[in-house]
């Protein structure tokens, strides 16, 4: 791996995010301060109110103003979204779209955002109309469900907007995987051959959806280029998170954050308002404080969130090595991930608090290696080889 360029990678890709919020956080600060957000609140009312009914306006507005906030956020935004997705992808050979097919994607992403954005808020301050005092609860129930919802729905509604996938067609490794997910105890509807070649040379695999939509997803770079013993460890890797019903547990976690930041909201704007003549917690013109507050709450939560994410990934590494019984092959496949995929060998503490979702991969190996020397001291003491996969 050329450390060197993944460093200078991940340092560019860190600034970009960084300026990101950066501006995001500027953005909502200016429509409060300023009045704009009040003024765009009174020109939805202005043109809201002769066709709506009084109970449907307030969330109609919040809507409106969700959409508009939306769209001046993108026009600060995008540059910095080509920066990270296109150019600095293509720089360091990662991306092979044309500029035309990044934006074609992107747009297809920001159709859905603003879709879900106007919804969202006008949800939110229905709630504020109707239950001024647990609006928060119930708000953050729902943000649980919707959650729920679209990861059940992402391998049949979402992925396909983006990407193509086909049933695996290489059968005796398709028979592998399957009893590898038996032996797991995760039931698998089907193993899809996921078509990245034709946008990145990354290689990957998950394991995406629950119940009826769960899916095997295995990059066709990783098909193409890595041994059956490599894809089996990466595969066992995901699995280990529907075994150890990951996905709920996230679930969960991001309940907790999303209540925490709901409840500070409610108590900031009991406070708040009257100090910003806002007509009270349901006037839409608060919806930037709202999404600060949020912001703020989610930013102090990140490191634990992290934190949390790195400690399942570790359980997962730990799941494949002893499925799989082979830590060979479980480092080479990490190794050539990390050297294909440029991901930083040793990170900064700061990058590892605030950017890190997975171990980096220098950990990873370690850990790796650790598992290996103590299952050949073990095996050895019994004569067989730390190595050897047990019968199916």
């Amino acid at each position: 791996m050329n450390e060197d360029k993944a460093t200078r990678f991940h340092r560019l890709r860190r600034r970009a995010v960084v300026l990101t919020a950066c501006w995001t956080v500027l953005l909502l600060a200016w429509l409060l301060a300023s009045g704009a957000s009040a003024a765009l609140r009174s020109a939805a009312q202005g043109r809201l109110h002769a066709w709506l009914p009084a109970s449907l306006l307030t969330p109609a507005v919040a809507a409106w103003c969700g959409f508009a906030i939306a769209l001046i956020h993108e026009v600060g935004a995008l540059p910095f979204a080509f920066f990270t997705g296109f150019v600095l992808e293509r720089r360091f050979g990662l991306s092979r779209q044309s500029a035309v097919e990044w934006m074609k994607d992107h747009a297809k992403a920001l159709g859905l955002g603003f879709l879900f954005l106007p919804a969202a808020a006008a949800f939110v301050y229905a709630t504020l109309v109707l239950w001024p005092e647990g609006w928060w609860v119930i708000v953050a129930g729902g943000t649980v469900l919707v959650s729920g919802i679209l990861a059940w729905l992402a391998p049949v509604v979402l992925l396909p907007l983006f990407f193509k996938a086909a049933p695996l067609q290489n059968a005796a490794l398709r028979q592998r995987l399957t009893d590898m997910a038996t032996r797991a105890g995760v039931p698998v509807t089907e193993i899809y051959e996921w078509r990245l070649s034709d946008r990145t040379s990354r290689a990957n695999a998950a394991l995406t959806g629950f119940g009826r939509t769960r899916r095997i997803l295995m990059s066709d770079t990783l098909l193409a280029e890595y041994s059956e013993d490599e894809i089996e460890a990466v595969l066992a890797h995901e699995l280990a998170h529907h075994v150890h019903h990951d996905v709920w547990r996230a679930l969960v976690f991001e309940a907790v954050v999303a209540a925490a930041g709901l409840w500070t909201s409610a108590r900031v704007f009991a406070v708040a308002v009257p100090w910003l003549g806002l007509g009270g917690a349901a006037d839409v013109a608060g919806l930037p404080l709202l999404a600060l507050t949020v912001m703020t709450v989610s930013f102090i939560a990140l490191p634990v969130a992290n934190a949390f994410s790195r400690w399942q990934e570790r359980r997962a590494d730990r799941f494949a090595l002893e499925i799989t019984r082979n830590p060979d092959a479980f480092i080479s496949a990490m190794r050539r991930l990390a050297a294909r995929n440029l991901a930083e060998d040793d990170p900064s503490p700061f990058a590892r608090i605030f950017f890190y979702t997975h171990p980096p991969v220098g950990d990873r190996l370690a850990y790796a290696k650790r598992w290996a020397l103590r299952q050949a001291r073990q095996t050895g003491r019994r004569g067989t080889s730390p190595s050897a996969r047990p019968s199916t």
